[in-house]
């Protein structure tokens, strides 16, 4: 699997861009579930790393839908995206729904996939402008 995600680069700061994935997110219809802060938590462990944040998102009625399909989708929910400083610049970053037809081959999720992934390449490019 080669294309499995896809980051952009922003000239936002890091706080700017996870501010303008969760607005995003809600005004394409989509509800950001939870936000890990991955540096934070590994910050308590005493491992220091740049920011990173994953964004967890969902639409329920897609989730149901692929759901219906298989209930080992649920392993692939909800849809990551991850905000993250590498060397002082900010990424955004998605996973690709697409990829949930190689590992469900005969299930029929490519349709709904294909929907959700437009949506969640979207929050991320528009984020990061």
């Amino acid at each position: 699997m080669n294309n499995f995600e896809h980051t952009v680069h922003t000239s936002k700061s890091f706080d700017e861009a996870v501010q303008a994935v969760e607005q995003i997110t809600a005004a394409k219809g989509f509800r950001v579930l939870h936000v890990h802060d991955v540096a934070a938590t590994l910050a308590e462990k005493g491992f220091q790393r740049e920011p990173l944040k994953i964004i967890e998102i969902c639409n329920a009625k897609y989730a149901h839908e692929v759901l219906q399909k298989d209930v080992m989708t649920a392993l692939m929910l909800p849809c990551p995206i991850v905000v993250y400083a590498l060397s002082g610049k900010t990424h955004i970053s998605t996973m690709l729904p697409s990829i949930m037809e190689g590992f469900f081959p005969d299930k029929g999720l490519g349709p709904v996939a294909a929907i959700v992934e437009k949506v969640a390449v979207a929050i991320v490019d528009e984020a990061a402008h």
